[in-house]
């Protein structure tokens, strides 16, 4: 009876408590905060991001000298796929491209063994980080020194007795070569950072496990490392590929100008021929939309493909 007579108690002060503000309103109130808190960051990016890009679109579509623009449609876009100067650019982009996957695995093996604890690891993840911390243009003077005629490579070359002497910066492809090797180099150390940083995260019992059952090196760094660092080999390639494409104007301009010829020329350093070496903006702009396009159409593409192998 006791009990019964505390239930009803209990039952009458819920029903003369107020009732508990609505779900509903409660979601509508934090909505209103949670925008008036994203309001300036949308804002900026509509200032800074979203509005050049659209201002790009636009005058892509134009003849633009910098001040006057005249709307031409489609115009550039004819000229730009028929130019055989864009496609040659293209050639150069698609030659870093195939680099990638280099830039990707090296930094991948050295970063697992350094993960391994081999002599000096300490030591050598401050020196390959090094390149990291150096501009672009001073990446370049030292490439320039390194590849040249009378550089530090045949000097090397001489000292181990093989009698070629080579200007690797004289030549189209012996140039674009030059400055692939040099871009591999300085995102080594970014790249190599990143996997020793998804890699102490890693469970140590899964390689504990894997030692047990008699797993090599080798095995254990494609079967159980390369997986499970998926996730962070996306990251370093999405920013390798950025990189690639549209961060490499300085060191372009140091080692070689773009040249011989456009051995060298990139869309990112075409972009700043045709716009300020020309005064063809509105076709510079189309360039720049297409080389817009191609980085996006690539970064969604793999990770849709990553996406699904980690399914």
């Amino acid at each position: 009876m006791r009990d019964a007579a505390a239930f009803e108690v209990a039952v009458e002060d819920v029903r003369s408590s107020p009732p508990p503000p609505s779900t509903g309103r409660l979601r509508r109130s934090e909505r209103r905060a949670g925008a008036v808190f994203v309001l300036p960051a949308v804002v900026l990016y509509a200032l800074l991001l979203a509005l050049p890009i659209i201002q790009t679109f636009y005058y892509s579509l134009t003849r633009w000298n910098g001040i006057d623009s005249t709307f031409l449609g489609l115009d550039n876009y004819e000229r730009l796929f028929t130019d055989p100067v864009f496609w040659r650019v293209v050639a150069n982009n698609v030659f870093l491209l195939l680099a990638i996957p280099v830039a990707i695995l090296i930094p991948l093996a050295v970063a697992f063994l350094l993960n391994e604890r081999v002599l000096g690891w300490r030591f050598f993840r401050s020196a390959y980080f090094l390149p990291t911390a150096i501009s672009w243009v001073v990446i370049g003077i030292v490439a320039v020194r390194f590849f040249a005629q009378r550089g530090i490579l045949n000097s090397i070359l001489a000292a181990l007795g093989i009698p070629v002497q080579t200007d690797m910066l004289a030549s189209e492809w012996t140039a674009m070569l030059a400055v692939t090797i040099t871009f591999i180099w300085s995102v080594f150390g970014t790249n190599t950072i990143i996997f020793i940083t998804g890699m102490a995260t890693l469970d140590r019992d899964v390689y504990e496990a894997a030692r047990v059952d008699g797993a090599g090196g080798f095995a254990t760094f494609r079967h159980i490392t390369v997986p499970l660092l998926m996730r962070f080999i996306q990251f370093a390639f999405i920013l390798t590929l950025i990189t690639g494409f549209t961060a490499l104007f300085s060191l372009i301009f140091v080692m070689t100008t773009g040249g011989p010829g456009f051995g060298t020329t990139t869309l990112e350093f075409y972009v700043y021929q045709t716009a300020f070496a020309q005064g063809e903006f509105g076709y510079a702009a189309a360039v720049g939309v297409v080389l817009f396009g191609i980085v996006f159409a690539i970064s969604i593409a793999q990770r849709r493909l990553l996406r699904d192998r980690s399914e």
